[in-house]
């Protein structure tokens, strides 16, 4: 598995680097070949973020931990990612079973119950109205939800405003 390490308002030193590749290791084993783990390290607030996310052939494993000891933050990133690829094994064994980017047999079986086949416990559906991103971020306010879905006036595409933890705003744009 190659492990490329960035770092925001942070220096990562030589040992921390060699460090996040050797933990990172014990997850290629799941993979029959070469993918890649971004990892990313920033400090917010005197804390270290560890961002990790894997792309196996369009299949995304992402995991984030804010912690201050950034060693332990790396070991709960793999932690998290071992047990999500646990979790969902059978699920992505089921649906993939002729892939050969994953290494199923290597996954361990979870001890936690398989997340049930169709959570989905309500419907919902609206029009999409054509707004700009300010307006979908007032609307999802006055509604006080935590995401809105609107049509950007402005690029002519479905988009989702939604609020983040830090109590700010993120939008996500979608490409068809």
């Amino acid at each position: 598995m190659k492990v490329i390490i960035s770092t925001k308002n942070f220096n990562a030193s030589e040992h921390l680097k060699d460090t996040i590749e050797k933990k990172f290791e014990k997850l290629s084993k799941y993979f029959s070949r070469d993918v890649e783990a971004d990892v990313t390290l920033t400090m917010e607030k005197g804390r270290q973020k560890i961002e990790a996310t894997i792309e196996a052939k369009g299949l995304l494993f992402r995991a984030e931990e804010t912690n201050n000891d950034v060693y332990a933050g790396v070991d709960s990133v793999v932690d998290k990612l071992s047990s999500q690829m646990s979790r969902f094994k059978t699920k992505i064994q089921r649906k993939h079973k002729d892939w050969d980017d994953i290494s199923f047999a290597a996954i361990p079986d979870s001890e936690e119950p398989e997340p049930d086949e169709s959570p989905v416990v309500r419907r919902k559906s609206f029009d999409l109205l054509p707004m700009s991103v300010d307006e979908a971020i007032m609307q999802m306010e006055l509604l006080e939800h935590t995401f809105f879905v609107f049509l950007n006036m402005e690029t002519d595409s479905v988009n989702v405003v939604y609020k983040r933890k830090q109590n700010d705003y993120g939008l996500l744009e979608t490409n068809y």
